[in-house]
């Protein structure tokens, strides 16, 4: 343990001459490649990318821009649950996204996907943009129908808080578009599966690129039953990469979750 300590010292002494940031492995699996700067607020600024990758490049006015830069709580935080208790991390992720929650049980894990998209309309102040399907007509219920002129953030959470009560990952995948090539993965892409009796759905969170593998790695998030706080997940097949994923065969295997390649599917241009 001494000589572990003393290596560790060692590398935090190196990596200060390049930053005054705490540059750590995965905080929860110390085998990760992995580098975090567990100072840093935003997500990209967070997590580091894998050796020989670098960040797709995005427009900062994009939905994926939104998603990378997105704020996080403070390093080893514990993903809290809608009632406020905790959800211990048993190794499922390594940060928790800096959004509040309602103190009801309706932020699972569709909802959270949808808030993500509707919080980047709002910012941007898409309002026409801002509409889901509802599961009982199959019909898209517009933000702008429902403020009547009133377009403050009080009055979109209160409609987000409707759409989690009537929309589901069935009426989510209804209208998301099913991405052709896997290859081709975006930052904001979802994958999601509509179950029997419950089905999930997990985000994008950013992309980075090998060019000399042409390969692409990419960070989940989700939410999850009962409805909690988003976290960014680990990887658990690929711990040397986690948080990052860079399937090599058809399933992609997150902590709670399996999901194919064909589950891949992507929100419509605005």
């Amino acid at each position: 343990m001494k000589y572990f300590g003393l290596i560790s010292i060692l590398f935090l002494l190196n990596c200060s001459t390049q930053s005054n940031s705490k540059l750590h492995r995965n905080p929860i699996d110390f085998k990760s490649e992995i580098l975090f700067d567990t100072l840093q607020v935003m997500l990209h600024q967070r997590i580091f990318t894998p050796s020989n990758f670098e960040r797709v490049v995005l427009d900062s006015n994009s939905f994926g821009f939104y998603l990378r830069t997105i704020p996080l709580k403070s390093h080893n935080e514990v993903v809290k649950y809608y009632d406020g208790t905790e959800k211990q991390n048993n190794g499922i992720y390594c940060a928790v996204i800096d959004q509040d929650i309602d103190a009801l049980n309706l932020q699972q894990c569709a909802d959270a996907v949808m808030r993500m998209r509707g919080e980047y309309l709002f910012a941007q102040q898409k309002f026409s943009a801002i509409h889901f399907n509802y599961v009982g007509d199959g019909k898209a219920h517009y933000f702008s129908s429902y403020a009547n002129g009133d377009y403050s953030y009080k009055k979109f959470r209160k409609y987000m808080r409707e759409v989690f009560s009537f929309a589901n990952t069935r009426s989510l995948k209804d209208e998301l578009i099913p991405v052709e090539k896997f290859e081709d993965i975006q930052v904001g892409d979802v994958f999601i599966q509509s179950g029997n009796p419950y089905g999930h759905a997990v985000i994008v969170m950013d992309v980075a690129f090998n060019k000399e593998t042409n390969e692409r790695a990419f960070l989940l998030a989700q939410s999850y039953m009962p409805a909690q706080e988003t976290q960014i997940l680990n990887n658990p097949i690929a711990s040397d990469l986690s948080p990052w994923y860079c399937p090599t065969t058809d399933e992609i295997i997150t902590p709670q979750w399996r999901f194919k390649r064909a589950d891949l599917r992507r929100f419509k241009a605005n």
